[in-house]
């Protein structure tokens, strides 16, 4: 894949900033915005920290939507300048500061414009700068880093990503294929234009299936042009862990001659986020130990690869993953960091069934044990509050309303190890012709509490592929497969394992209006109730399918 290079000679930033940010102590290090020019002729908002004094520094930058002047943020760049870097946060086009007509990560892409590949280059070339440039950030300053590394830009050397994404498609405005309205009209308080925001929506609206819209938003499309060093967090409590995964993956093994073999993958017990991978996890306290100094070890990494510095950081192991285990049980097995050359781990899928009467055992259900029942009303959907996953959290107020349906095995003997992803295989029946599920995974204590490991929906009307729609036949079963998350957890004697199934979960998950028509900013304009039956008998066996790792 080729790419225009971006001449640069006559570009020149403004310094004068739009409007003075609130005083904030930065100790040693200097603060001014900077318009950096794209070649189109737009201008974004970026503001710069660098050493105070003269001098020529490695530039580290990080592209986001959402506000970059709050003091959270220019502290924490204000931190990484005083270790001997310049800076840069820089707004989307059309976000925040920035001019132009938002488009979410569009203008990001290796298309007519390239906005991270012009501010790469814009900030390398600067007479500040010493002509290297590595990048940051966490969940959109990790897709921005994706979308930036296809679009190669010479001075690029190295990246470092926090809770990433390849695919908008998969991992972000749709999710199992769930559209995401509501939550997406929010994002007008991020656009300099909030109407761009309302025009982008109508557009995702033409779009429903995954198709050559989307593909121009799917990274995983062009991993050969990848081509740098990168170090990758995901979190087990994170949908998107499936985005920083694949990620690494992708680039170990398809990337270009200077990312295969160059990448490093470092999965633990956190939430979705940056700068928030400590032991305190939800409502769970882990061991010291799953600690990740963040900050100073991403200061290692660039002095290695932008300073020269020999710090042995390219020889620590490709893969470390932390395997959970029950959190304040002293003696418990698990809650330790292990390493690996690669990832996933070479093991053999096994299965736990759903039972009729709410059992999960890997025991086949009996030939005709028939199956479990429960409504679906789009316009009282079960509540999971907030926007965010609420992993490490006990989910029993969820599992306790009206049509939401669990299966638990018995209390576990002995430990039992599941290390690596874990996918959902259901059959269903509906009186609808198209619905959502829900599974969620949860470790419950022997006090009773559910801790959520994680969750994921599907869109049945996907089950056949995201790139057309396949209706159900009301009355007829169909079997739907999907991804539901990655782990490494050992559950503790005396534990118990839980699935748990239901069709809603709002506002986290924006309800099906269950017709089949269009689901639209305005989808539930109609709706219609249903009657599910999840089934759990010969040639119909609902499952989990896990990575169990046995001794």
């Amino acid at each position: 894949m080729k790419f225009p290079v971006l001449v640069l000679s006559v570009l020149v930033a403004v310094a004068a900033q739009a409007k003075p940010l609130p005083p904030l102590d930065l100790g040693e290090v200097s603060e001014e915005q900077a318009w950096i020019p794209m070649r189109d002729g737009v201008r974004l908002s970026a503001y710069l920290y660098r050493p105070r004094g003269d001098g020529r520094w490695p530039v580290l930058f990080e592209q986001r939507y959402a506000d970059i002047t709050g003091s959270s943020t220019r502290k924490n760049a204000a931190t990484l300048a005083a270790r001997g870097y310049a800076v840069a946060m820089v707004s989307f086009r059309g976000a925040q500061e920035s001019e132009g007509t938002y488009q979410g990560y569009r203008a990001l892409a290796w298309g007519e414009q390239q906005d991270g590949y012009d501010v790469c280059e814009w900030l390398a070339t600067q007479p500040w700068c010493t002509g290297k440039a590595g990048t940051f950030g966490s969940s959109q300053g990790g897709f921005a880093q994706n979308f930036l590394a296809v679009t190669r830009p010479p001075h690029l050397v190295c990246q470092y990503m926090v809770d990433t994404g390849l695919s908008l498609f998969h991992e972000g405005y749709r999710i199992g294929g769930v559209t995401r309205p509501g939550r997406f009209k929010d994002f007008a308080a991020n656009c300099r234009r909030p109407a761009d925001n309302e025009a982008l929506l109508e557009e995702w609206d033409r779009h429903p299936d995954y198709d050559d819209y989307w593909r121009a938003e799917d990274c995983a499309l062009h991993l050969e042009a990848m081509d740098v060093p990168c170090f990758t967090i995901g979190s087990w409590y994170d949908f998107m862990v499936q985005g920083s995964v694949a990620s690494f993956t992708g680039r170990q093994h398809h990337g270009g001659p200077g990312a295969r073999g160059r990448q490093w993958l470092l999965l633990g017990p956190w939430l979705h986020g940056r700068l928030n991978k400590g032991n305190k996890v939800g409502e769970l306290l882990y061991p010291d130990r799953a600690v990740w100094p963040e900050v100073d070890h991403m200061v290692r990494w660039f002095d290695h690869w932008l300073k020269g510095t020999d710090n042995g950081i390219e020889r620590e192991p490709a893969v470390r993953y932390f395997v959970m285990g029950a959190a304040g049980e002293p003696g418990a097995p698990g809650n330790e960091w292990r390493e690996t050359v690669d990832w996933p781990l070479a093991l053999a899928p096994s299965s736990f069934y759903l039972h009729p009467d709410g059992v999960l055992s890997d025991q086949l259900p009996a030939p005709a044990a028939g199956g479990t029942r429960f409504a679906s009303d789009p316009m009282h959907p079960m509540e999971i509050p907030g926007r965010g996953f609420p992993g490490a959290a006990d989910a029993r107020a969820f599992e306790a309303q009206k049509e939401v349906r669990t299966w638990t095995t018995e209390p576990l003997e002995e430990p039992m190890e599941w290390t690596g992803e874990v996918s959902a295989d259901l059959w269903l029946t509906s009186t609808a012709p198209d619905t959502d599920l829900i599974v969620r995974v949860s470790d419950v204590y022997p006090d009773g509490r559910s801790l959520l490991l994680m969750d994921y929906p599907m869109r049945a009307r996907y089950r056949k592929g995201w790139e057309q729609q396949s209706l159900l036949v009301p009355g007829e079963a169909a079997r739907l497969r999907w991804h539901v998350g990655w782990t490494s957890m050992i559950f503790a004697p005396g534990h118990r394992i839980r699935v748990t199934v239901a069709s809603s979960g709002a506002p986290l998950y924006e309800p099906n209006n269950q017709t089949g028509g269009p689901q639209t900013r305005d989808w539930l304009k109609e709706s219609r109730t249903a009657t599910h039956t999840i089934w759990h008998e010969a040639g119909r066996e609902s499952r989990l399918v896990v990575p169990l790792r046995r001794p």
